[in-house]
C-alpha cells in the first residue's frame, strides 16, 4: 500500500518513512504542502500522514483543500498541539485521526493500520487468489500453507497484482504502484523481479503461469487459479 508523508521536519519524516518501509509500505515523503498536492494529483495513495504545522500552507488548510477536490484517502494528522479544541478543528477540517508529537512509532503504526482498515474503499486484512494468501498485517505470504520469503519489491508487486486481480497491468503501471517517484527503475527491473517472484511461487507448488503474461499488454494473476484451494 502506498503512503504519502507531508512533514517539514526532515528527521521526523525520515524516521516515520523508515518505520513504514519496514512494514512493507511504499512511502513517498515531501516537506511542503505544494509538493504534496502535486503528488496527490499525480498518483493514488492509500493514506496521508500530514503535519499540522507546515510552512506557507498549514496542515488544516491543506486538509480542507484536498477534501474539496474530492480526495477521500484517510488522513492521519501530526500535531504538537494537545488541546481538545485543536483536535476538533483538525477533525472538522477533514482529518480522520491525529497523533500528538512526540509520539511512539509503534502507536503511529497501529493508527496507520486502523485507518487503512477504515478506508472507504473495500479493505480486508488478507488478499487471496486461490491457494495464495497475503496477510497485510503480518506481511506474510503463504501458498497452500507454505510461507514465501519475498524481498520488499517482490512483496509490493505481488500485492499490486492481488489488488487488481484479473486486470492486466503494464510494467509502467506496476512501477507506479510499487516504486516511489524518485526510485523509478527501468522496465527490465520489473521483469527481473517478476521472474524471481514466479520462481519462488513455483518452488512452493504454484503453477508456472500463476502470474500470467498477456503478450503486448502486461501481467495479471491467472483467472484459472482464482478458485483453486
Amino acid at each position: 500500500m502506498k503512503i504519502l508523508i507531508i512533514e517539514d521536519d526532515r528527521t521526523i519524516a525520515s524516521l516515520v518513512a523508515e518505520s513504514l518501509a519496514h512494514q512493507q509500505y511504499i512511502v513517498e515523503s515531501v516537506h511542503d504542502a505544494e509538493t504534496g498536492l502535486e503528488y496527490l494529483e499525480a498518483t493514488p495513495f492509500d493514506l496521508l500522514i500530514l503535519d499540522l504545522g507546515l510552512p506557507r500552507m498549514d496542515g488544516l488548510s491543506f486538509c480542507q483543500i484536498i477534501r474539496q477536490r474530492g480526495h477521500s484517502l484517510p488522513i492521519l494528522m501530526l500535531t504538537a498541539r494537545d488541546t481538545s479544541s485543536d483536535k476538533v478543528i483538525g477533525l472538522d477540517a477533514g482529518a480522520d485521526d491525529y497523533i500528538v508529537k512526540p509520539f511512539d512509532l509503534p502507536e503511529l503504526l497501529a493508527r496507520v493500520r486502523a485507518l487503512l482498515r477504515r478506508k472507504p474503499l473495500p479493505f480486508t486484512p488478507t488478499l487471496h487468489w486461490g491457494a495464495l494468501v497475503l496477510d497485510l498485517d503480518s506481511t506474510k505470504v503463504m501458498y497452500n500453507h507454505q510461507e514465501l520469503h519475498l524481498t520488499p519489491k517482490e512483496y509490493a508487486i505481488l500485492e499490486v497484482l492481488l489488488r487488481h486481480g484479473s486486470r492486466i497491468l503494464s510494467r509502467s503501471a506496476i512501477m507506479d504502484h510499487a516504486w516511489p517517484f524518485d526510485e523509478m527503475p527501468g522496465e527490465e527491473t520489473v521483469k527481473v523481479h517478476l521472474r524471481s517472484l514466479r520462481h519462488k511461487l513455483k518452488a512452493v507448488g504454484a503453477p508456472a503461469n500463476f502470474i500470467e503474461t498477456v503478450y503486448g499488454f502486461g501481467y495479471r494473476l491467472n483467472p484459472n487459479f482464482q478458485s483453486q484451494t
